[in-house]
């Protein structure tokens, strides 16, 4: 069964988005989460790293936690799928093993 990483650092905070996609596998999955959501903002520095691995690993975001960043979902890019809390849990559900990246 494919990965799925946890990325909630920013990547202007962290390099936890760089180091994750690193070690993500054809199949896996990268959630953003909390402060990680802004690594899906169109234009953001990390838009060009996330297309480069398009494909080989699908990429979502937390809507709620969006939200509370004051990101609409028209600024989140097209490559990047966004979820609800059910989401979440459903991607817990379809992925294993869970990994964190912080």
């Amino acid at each position: 069964m494919a990965t799925l990483h946890l990325v909630n650092r920013s990547p202007l905070e962290s390099r936890a988005l760089e180091q994750c996609l690193a070690r993500a596998g054809e199949g896996d999955a990268v959630l953003l989460i909390e402060n990680g959501v802004y690594a899906a903002v169109k234009g953001a520095d990390s838009e060009a790293v996330l297309k480069s691995v398009v494909g080989r690993v699908r990429f979502y975001a937390l809507g709620p936690d969006l939200d509370a960043r004051g990101v609409e979902a028209s600024e989140v890019g097209e490559t990047i799928r966004i979820v609800d809390y059910g989401g979440f849990v459903d991607l817990t559900a379809d992925y294993r093993p869970i990994q964190s990246w912080s």
